[in-house]
């Protein structure tokens, strides 16, 4: 059993404020049960009465950042009946697993791999009836992509249209002409997210005093300063002290972040090499000694948008077609499902209003990608891999818009933007019309209409993660490749989809940095680490897809533990989402 103080100074190393009235009448077997379900939330800052019930709460996507934005609305108004109705929305959007007893006998419910996060998922297997499938007649559908790093510009959107009047449009999608690169491109490249996230960094109160560097060394007295710098260095001291080096356009400087202040030491053993934070703290004989870290993330009132219209959205990555452990059954289980032909009522109703198919890169297996590979696979030849998926992906009904980034294992270069696959390799892809192909990572729109801007969702193969879950200490311990979306969450805080550069191989051929998050996205979605995960991040929706492989010998000695045939989707209209087993 826990006591009272233990439970505060466990809540507050956490950041989560207790209750008085919530406290005093709770036993210690509640205050338990209590701090134990509280552990789970990442975004909770207060526990009360109020949003207990949803503490620890399997069935429920709550944003905590969204419940206290209705608290602090309801103090404004003095009115608590708004509140308490406001309060009803997460307990609507539930997530719930279908009962098993209304299903056919042949079909069977399987436990969730996701228990230990925010949300339910939908996991049915689906058995073949004997039907066959029949495939839609496809429309045509033709996409310009663009190179050019604007946002919200008319001439960098491309917009399709099906006779069904669902909309899609290419928010942006990168294109690189071949060229010599040299130093300057790089210095380009991070100048330019200096500059951005600088931008947004100063929008901050604590940050509008910011001096710049080279100025703040010419100083002589103590005084408190604030700074923006991109981290250039990270060690730590004899004493167990972080330092870090700082610099912007005009200098460097060390700042120290002592073992002492738990919290933001904690904060600091997260930062990362090349991204940009501002502080604030004291300067003294050329150093800062840091008492506050700020980051450009996600504003706190960004609001989860809705579509007027009931269609969903599915995600798919990894597919590794080619390889001798790709999973053919259970593709063909979704082959069937997507047409409408296995699953009970819901299942199907569910498959005939998906619209958007959106697929993370790693379609095939490639060839010479890990040391052995050839041994693993059953199509040695590219063009032959690729020709397999095209004939798998042609059974998806035409009225659905199938938007397909690359990942590492395709046919194109591997430094980031990369660009869509090479048609000399892949040219069955490019003869299919309700595809469309974008780069890696791209930004699409789906749903928009004269009343409601769409959904914009952000595709990013996730290249990096593997960086980031080998020298990020929360995310490591927090559950690594089990736990994409504390990857994700790290990224978007940092608005940057690399921003370390040793994360990923980068193309520095263009005059903004392409990997920076310059526009929210609706939803965020990734692959390459074969685990679907599923969250909520100030209403950005957080998708990992699954894969379609066995484990390989290349994860087993890397200790990856794969989670295939899963397909999370997204209810457009509630913003529900659910995960389809297919295994």
């Amino acid at each position: 059993m826990v006591t009272k103080e233990e439970l505060i100074k466990q809540l507050f190393e956490k950041g989560i404020l207790l209750n008085k009235e919530l406290l005093d009448n709770s036993s210690e077997a509640t205050l338990t049960d209590m701090l134990t379900k509280a552990k789970s939330e990442d975004d909770l800052l207060v526990l009360n009465d109020d949003n207990l019930s949803f503490v620890g709460e399997q069935k429920t996507l709550v944003d905590w950042h969204e419940i206290d934005r209705y608290r602090v609305e309801a103090e404004k108004e003095r009115n608590d009946q708004l509140y308490q109705t406001e309060l009803q929305t997460p307990r609507q959007v539930n997530l719930n697993t279908p009962d098993i007893s209304s299903m056919p006998g042949s079909f069977s419910n399987t436990s969730s791999a996701f228990k230990s996060h925010l949300f339910s998922s939908l996991e049915t297997e689906l058995v073949d009836q004997g039907a066959s499938i029949f495939i839609e007649p496809n429309n045509e559908a033709i996409l310009s992509p663009n190179k050019n790093i604007k946002e919200d510009s008319e001439d960098l959107t491309t917009t399709l249209l099906f006779p069904s009047n669902h909309k899609l449009e290419v928010v942006y999608s990168f294109l690189i002409e071949p060229q010599k690169f040299n130093p300057g491109h790089f210095t380009t490249l991070f100048a330019s997210r200096y500059n951005f996230i600088e931008k947004i960094l100063r929008q901050r109160s604590e940050l509008q005093g910011t001096i710049a560097i080279g100025r703040l060394l010419k100083k002589k007295e103590k005084e408190k300063v604030s700074i923006i710098g991109l981290v250039e260095n990270i060690s730590l001291t004899k004493n167990g002290n972080l330092i870090i080096s700082l610099e912007d356009l005009t200098g460097k400087i060390s700042v120290i972040i002592t073992k002492n202040r738990a919290d933001i030491f904690a904060m600091a053993k997260d930062l990362v090499f090349d991204e940009v934070v501002g502080l604030t703290g004291t300067f003294q004989d050329k150093i800062i000694f840091a008492e506050e870290f700020f980051w450009p993330d996600v504003p706190e009132t960004n609001e989860m948008k809705k579509s007027d219209t009931e269609e969903y959205a599915i995600f798919l990555s990894d597919i590794h077609v080619g390889s001798s452990l790709f999973l053919k059954d259970e593709f063909n289980k979704f082959l069937q499902w997507i047409n409408g032909k296995v699953g009970n009522e819901q299942q199907k109703e569910i498959s005939s209003k998906v619209k958007y198919v959106i697929i993370s890169g790693d379609l095939v297996d490639g060839v010479g990608i890990y040391p052995g590979q050839e041994k693993e696979l059953e199509i040695t030849d590219i063009k032959g891999q690729y020709a397999a998926f095209t004939d798998l992906i042609k059974k998806i009904p035409g009225d659905k818009f199938i938007v397909i980034c690359p990942g590492n294992h395709d046919v194109t270069h591997i430094a980031e933007p990369q660009t869509t696959f090479y048609k000399e390799f892949a040219p069955s892809l490019y003869e299919l019309p309700n595809v469309i192909l974008v780069s890696n990572p791209a930004m699409i729109n789906v749903g928009k209409t004269k009343e409601f801007s769409g959904i914009d969702i952000l595709m990013y193969h996730g290249f990096s993660f593997d960086y980031y879950v080998a020298n990020v200490e929360s995310i490591r311990n927090g559950g690594g490749y089990h736990r994409a979306d504390l990857i994700m969450k790290f990224l978007l805080k940092r608005r940057h989809l690399a921003p370390s550069f040793k994360s990923t191989p980068y193309v520095p051929g263009y005059k903004e940095d392409p990997l920076v998050i310059r526009k929210i996205p609706d939803i965020m979605v990734s692959g390459h680490i074969h685990y679907c995960s599923v969250s909520n991040y100030k209403g950005v929706t957080l998708i990992c897809g699954s894969c379609w492989q066995a484990k390989t010998s290349f994860q087993e000695k890397l200790g990856h533990d794969p989670e295939p045939a899963r397909v999370p989707l997204v209810n457009l209209k509630t913003r529900q989402v659910k995960i389809l087993n297919f295994n």
